[in-house]
Protein backbone atom coordinates (compact mmCIF):
# COMPACT_ATOMS: atom_id res chain seq x y z
CA UNK A 1 0.00 0.00 0.00
CA UNK A 2 1.16 3.09 -1.04
CA UNK A 3 2.20 6.03 1.67
CA UNK A 4 -0.92 8.18 0.02
CA UNK A 5 -3.49 5.16 0.74
CA UNK A 6 -2.30 5.02 4.02
CA UNK A 7 -3.06 8.17 4.85
CA UNK A 8 -6.67 8.34 3.36
CA UNK A 9 -7.50 4.86 5.33
CA UNK A 10 -6.30 6.22 8.74
CA UNK A 11 -8.12 9.56 8.03
CA UNK A 12 -11.38 7.41 7.67
CA UNK A 13 -10.38 5.00 10.24
CA UNK A 14 -10.53 8.57 12.60
CA UNK A 15 -14.14 9.55 10.81
CA UNK A 16 -15.20 5.47 11.74
CA UNK A 17 -14.08 6.43 15.22
CA UNK A 18 -15.67 9.90 15.91
CA UNK A 19 -19.15 8.38 14.33
CA UNK A 20 -18.76 5.24 16.39
CA UNK A 21 -18.60 7.95 19.71
CA UNK A 22 -21.50 9.71 18.27
CA UNK A 23 -23.54 6.27 18.87
CA UNK A 24 -22.11 5.80 21.95
CA UNK A 25 -23.02 8.86 23.31
CA UNK A 26 -26.29 8.78 22.72
CA UNK A 27 -26.52 12.03 20.84
CA UNK A 28 -29.19 11.16 18.31
CA UNK A 29 -32.23 11.83 19.78
CA UNK A 30 -35.37 13.03 19.06
CA UNK A 31 -36.85 16.36 19.71
CA UNK A 32 -33.05 17.53 18.62
CA UNK A 33 -32.77 19.99 15.63
CA UNK A 34 -30.34 19.09 12.48
CA UNK A 35 -28.21 22.00 13.28
CA UNK A 36 -27.82 20.84 17.10
CA UNK A 37 -26.86 17.19 16.31
CA UNK A 38 -24.29 19.20 14.09
CA UNK A 39 -22.80 21.42 16.58
CA UNK A 40 -22.82 18.23 19.38
CA UNK A 41 -20.91 15.73 16.25
CA UNK A 42 -18.13 19.02 15.33
CA UNK A 43 -17.63 19.45 19.28
CA UNK A 44 -17.09 15.63 19.78
CA UNK A 45 -14.85 15.63 16.57
CA UNK A 46 -12.50 18.53 18.58
CA UNK A 47 -12.28 16.86 21.59
CA UNK A 48 -10.96 13.24 19.92
CA UNK A 49 -8.74 15.01 17.17
CA UNK A 50 -8.32 18.31 17.91
CA UNK A 51 -9.85 18.62 14.50
CA UNK A 52 -11.92 22.18 13.20
CA UNK A 53 -11.37 21.44 9.72
CA UNK A 54 -13.68 20.03 7.05
CA UNK A 55 -13.47 20.40 3.27
CA UNK A 56 -16.83 20.69 2.58
CA UNK A 57 -19.80 21.39 4.73
CA UNK A 58 -21.02 19.29 7.44
CA UNK A 59 -24.67 17.61 6.89
CA UNK A 60 -27.38 16.29 8.96
CA UNK A 61 -30.52 15.70 7.55
CA UNK A 62 -33.44 14.08 8.73
CA UNK A 63 -37.31 13.08 7.73
CA UNK A 64 -37.73 14.77 4.15
CA UNK A 65 -34.21 16.32 4.03
CA UNK A 66 -33.14 12.93 3.60
CA UNK A 67 -34.42 12.83 -0.23
CA UNK A 68 -32.18 15.64 -0.72
CA UNK A 69 -28.34 15.51 -2.43
CA UNK A 70 -25.35 16.94 -1.22
CA UNK A 71 -25.78 20.73 -2.88
CA UNK A 72 -29.24 21.52 -1.52
CA UNK A 73 -29.51 23.69 2.16
CA UNK A 74 -32.68 22.81 3.14
CA UNK A 75 -34.17 24.42 6.56
CA UNK A 76 -33.25 22.98 9.76
CA UNK A 77 -35.84 20.10 10.87
CA UNK A 78 -36.11 18.47 14.18
CA UNK A 79 -35.60 14.86 14.84
CA UNK A 80 -38.47 13.21 15.19
CA UNK A 81 -40.01 9.84 16.87
CA UNK A 82 -39.23 6.95 14.21
CA UNK A 83 -37.01 9.43 12.22
CA UNK A 84 -34.61 8.82 9.85
CA UNK A 85 -31.63 10.46 9.59
CA UNK A 86 -28.30 10.93 7.67
CA UNK A 87 -24.47 12.39 8.58
CA UNK A 88 -22.29 13.40 5.50
CA UNK A 89 -19.10 14.51 7.24
CA UNK A 90 -16.02 15.90 5.56
CA UNK A 91 -13.38 15.91 7.84
CA UNK A 92 -9.88 16.55 7.36
CA UNK A 93 -6.85 15.14 9.52
CA UNK A 94 -3.38 15.94 9.07
CA UNK A 95 -4.35 17.66 5.84
CA UNK A 96 -6.15 14.28 4.82
CA UNK A 97 -9.74 14.13 3.67
CA UNK A 98 -11.83 12.00 4.81
CA UNK A 99 -15.61 11.93 3.66
CA UNK A 100 -18.08 9.35 5.87
CA UNK A 101 -21.76 8.89 5.62
CA UNK A 102 -23.78 7.05 7.77
CA UNK A 103 -27.79 6.28 7.93
CA UNK A 104 -29.39 5.83 11.78
CA UNK A 105 -33.27 4.93 12.28
CA UNK A 106 -35.06 5.88 15.31
CA UNK A 107 -37.55 3.03 16.29
CA UNK A 108 -39.04 0.41 14.65
CA UNK A 109 -40.02 1.44 11.07
CA UNK A 110 -39.78 -2.11 9.07
CA UNK A 111 -39.33 -0.02 5.71
CA UNK A 112 -36.63 2.43 7.17
CA UNK A 113 -34.32 -0.58 8.72
CA UNK A 114 -34.71 -1.86 5.48
CA UNK A 115 -33.31 0.91 4.00
CA UNK A 116 -30.31 1.42 5.89
CA UNK A 117 -29.61 -2.18 5.52
CA UNK A 118 -30.31 -1.86 1.84
CA UNK A 119 -27.37 1.11 1.68
CA UNK A 120 -24.79 -0.33 2.85
CA UNK A 121 -24.94 -4.05 0.89
CA UNK A 122 -25.26 -1.98 -2.21
CA UNK A 123 -22.30 0.14 -1.28
CA UNK A 124 -20.01 -3.28 -0.89
CA UNK A 125 -21.64 -5.06 -4.18
CA UNK A 126 -20.52 -1.62 -5.72
CA UNK A 127 -16.72 -1.54 -4.77
CA UNK A 128 -16.81 -5.37 -5.69
CA UNK A 129 -18.13 -4.47 -9.10
CA UNK A 130 -15.09 -1.50 -8.84
CA UNK A 131 -12.70 -4.14 -7.81
CA UNK A 132 -13.48 -6.26 -10.48
CA UNK A 133 -13.70 -3.91 -13.68
CA UNK A 134 -11.31 -1.19 -12.11
CA UNK A 135 -8.57 -0.62 -15.21
CA UNK A 136 -11.93 -0.49 -17.94
CA UNK A 137 -14.28 1.17 -15.84
CA UNK A 138 -15.77 4.93 -15.98
CA UNK A 139 -16.86 7.11 -14.19
CA UNK A 140 -20.31 6.54 -16.54
CA UNK A 141 -20.63 3.26 -16.35
CA UNK A 142 -20.11 2.92 -12.93
CA UNK A 143 -22.35 5.40 -11.77
CA UNK A 144 -25.27 3.30 -14.57
CA UNK A 145 -23.85 0.14 -12.13
CA UNK A 146 -24.88 1.97 -8.57
CA UNK A 147 -27.90 3.68 -10.17
CA UNK A 148 -28.95 0.39 -10.95
CA UNK A 149 -28.67 -1.38 -7.56
CA UNK A 150 -31.37 1.05 -6.50
CA UNK A 151 -33.60 -0.32 -8.76
CA UNK A 152 -33.40 -3.77 -8.01
CA UNK A 153 -33.25 -2.97 -4.56
CA UNK A 154 -36.80 -1.80 -4.89
CA UNK A 155 -35.48 2.39 -4.31
CA UNK A 156 -34.58 5.53 -6.52
CA UNK A 157 -31.26 6.90 -6.62
CA UNK A 158 -30.90 9.94 -5.02
CA UNK A 159 -28.39 12.10 -7.20
CA UNK A 160 -26.75 13.09 -10.33
CA UNK A 161 -23.43 11.40 -9.38
CA UNK A 162 -22.27 8.33 -7.06
CA UNK A 163 -19.17 9.75 -5.47
CA UNK A 164 -15.70 11.44 -6.36
CA UNK A 165 -12.08 12.15 -6.39
CA UNK A 166 -10.43 12.30 -2.92
CA UNK A 167 -7.24 13.38 -1.41
CA UNK A 168 -4.77 15.94 0.31
CA UNK A 169 -6.25 18.51 1.21
CA UNK A 170 -7.52 20.85 -0.46
CA UNK A 171 -7.99 18.07 -3.10
CA UNK A 172 -11.15 20.25 -4.76
CA UNK A 173 -8.64 23.32 -5.51
CA UNK A 174 -6.07 20.91 -7.09
CA UNK A 175 -8.39 18.95 -9.26
CA UNK A 176 -11.33 20.96 -9.98
CA UNK A 177 -15.22 20.57 -10.10
CA UNK A 178 -15.07 19.38 -13.80
CA UNK A 179 -17.24 15.79 -14.10
CA UNK A 180 -14.21 13.75 -15.01
CA UNK A 181 -13.64 14.43 -10.83
CA UNK A 182 -17.08 12.57 -10.28
CA UNK A 183 -18.78 9.01 -10.68
CA UNK A 184 -21.10 10.86 -13.52
CA UNK A 185 -22.92 9.56 -15.97
CA UNK A 186 -21.07 12.43 -18.31
CA UNK A 187 -17.29 11.30 -16.75
CA UNK A 188 -16.32 8.85 -20.08
CA UNK A 189 -12.52 8.81 -18.63
CA UNK A 190 -11.60 5.35 -16.76
CA UNK A 191 -10.96 6.00 -13.39
CA UNK A 192 -7.96 4.21 -13.20
CA UNK A 193 -6.43 7.13 -15.03
CA UNK A 194 -3.76 9.65 -13.41
CA UNK A 195 -4.59 13.65 -13.13
CA UNK A 196 -3.76 15.79 -15.35
CA UNK A 197 -0.19 16.26 -13.36
CA UNK A 198 0.33 12.35 -13.77
CA UNK A 199 -0.52 11.93 -9.97
CA UNK A 200 -2.74 8.37 -9.23
CA UNK A 201 -6.20 9.67 -8.36
CA UNK A 202 -8.79 7.81 -5.00
CA UNK A 203 -12.42 8.00 -5.22
CA UNK A 204 -15.23 8.04 -2.26
CA UNK A 205 -18.16 6.03 -3.09
CA UNK A 206 -21.94 7.38 -2.21
CA UNK A 207 -25.22 5.65 -2.20
CA UNK A 208 -27.88 7.45 -1.68
CA UNK A 209 -31.21 5.54 -2.43
CA UNK A 210 -34.41 7.08 -1.91
CA UNK A 211 -38.14 6.57 -1.45
CA UNK A 212 -40.32 9.05 -2.75
CA UNK A 213 -43.66 7.35 -1.93
CA UNK A 214 -43.09 7.69 1.63
CA UNK A 215 -40.52 10.87 1.65
CA UNK A 216 -37.07 9.86 2.75
CA UNK A 217 -33.90 8.51 1.98
CA UNK A 218 -30.65 6.80 3.38
CA UNK A 219 -27.01 7.62 2.19
CA UNK A 220 -23.92 5.13 2.94
CA UNK A 221 -20.31 6.63 1.86
CA UNK A 222 -16.88 5.77 2.20
CA UNK A 223 -13.33 5.60 0.86
CA UNK A 224 -13.75 2.93 -2.60
CA UNK A 225 -10.49 2.86 -3.39
CA UNK A 226 -8.44 1.72 -1.05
Amino acid sequence: MTERKRHLLAAQKNAEELFAAVERGGLITAGKSERTLNDEVYELAFRMFGIRKYWHKRIVRAGKNTLLPYKENPPDLVLQEDDILFFDFGPVFEEWEADFGRTYVLGNDPVKHKLRGDIEAAWYEGKKHFDAHYDALTGAAFYRHISSLAERYGWHFGNVHCGHLIGNFPHEIIQGDEERNYLHPNNHIRLSEPDEKGNPRDWILEVHFVTKERTFGGFFEQLLSV
